[in-house]
């Protein structure tokens, strides 16, 4: 049995789902992790804000076809109210509209619902630790986008090199403890350099940021 300290150390997780077998797969799979706790579900967003509020996530489990709200514009709201939440998409779409705009929304990652229970937990670590948790087809329909799209507009935004070496660092998909390694520097250093990297961006989350800096070949 978990005592009160084991149980304060693990990463508060809300999930947004209507499929009842589902919520109650994903309830069990998290509670049964040592990093993680599930705190609560829903089938709904029809009360997405007060939800958040009263639970307190550190990460959400989103579906984007959801009653409610769809988890595209749950995601934008949640990012623009607590932009310190991680959001991860758990949904059946692969298409690249709604792999984008959820990214764009400020979605820390997009993991399809074929996905193991191994791989969900292991997306769930990797937004937690600052980076972007995608499922294999979806990262290879985000390669296969950039290489084949020639359309792109180049900006600056004033990014410094050592801010441009940490966005690259972010598209390879590394953490912040892995960002601080490669560069010999402290993970404090590395977050304030991101803080700097949104803003100048105008973005809210790493995802939004790695497709900024692609699409707009900033890096």
């Amino acid at each position: 049995m978990l005592n009160m300290e084991q149980v304060n150390e693990k990463k508060r997780v809300v999930v947004f789902d209507d499929n009842a077998h589902l919520r109650d797969s994903l309830y069990f799979l998290i509670n049964s992790s040592d990093d993680f706790i599930c705190v609560n579900t829903f089938p709904n967003t029809r009360k997405l804000l007060a939800n958040i509020e009263q639970n307190k996530p550190d990460i959400v489990i989103m579906d984007i076809e959801i009653p409610g709200v769809n988890g595209i514009e749950a995601t934008w709201l949640i990012k623009h109210h607590h932009s310190d939440i991680q959001i991860l998409i758990l949904t059946v779409f692969d298409d690249n509209d709604k792999i984008f705009q959820s990214l764009c929304a400020g979605g820390s990652g997009y993991m399809l619902k074929t996905s193991s229970p191994s791989q969900i937990i292991q997306g769930l670590k990797d937004v937690c630790n600052g980076g972007t948790s995608l499922s294999p087809s979806v990262a290879n329909r985000v390669v296969n986008f950039f290489l084949n799209n020639n359309s792109f507009t180049i900006h600056d935004y004033n990014i410094t090199a050592k801010e441009k070496e940490i966005l690259q660092h972010m598209i390879d998909g590394k953490s912040y403890k892995m960002i601080s390694e490669a560069m010999s520097l402290s993970v404090e250093t590395v977050k304030t350099h991101i803080k700097s990297i949104y803003k100048k961006l105008h973005v809210n989350s790493s995802s939004e940021a790695v497709v900024k800096a692609i699409r707009q070949n900033i890096v």
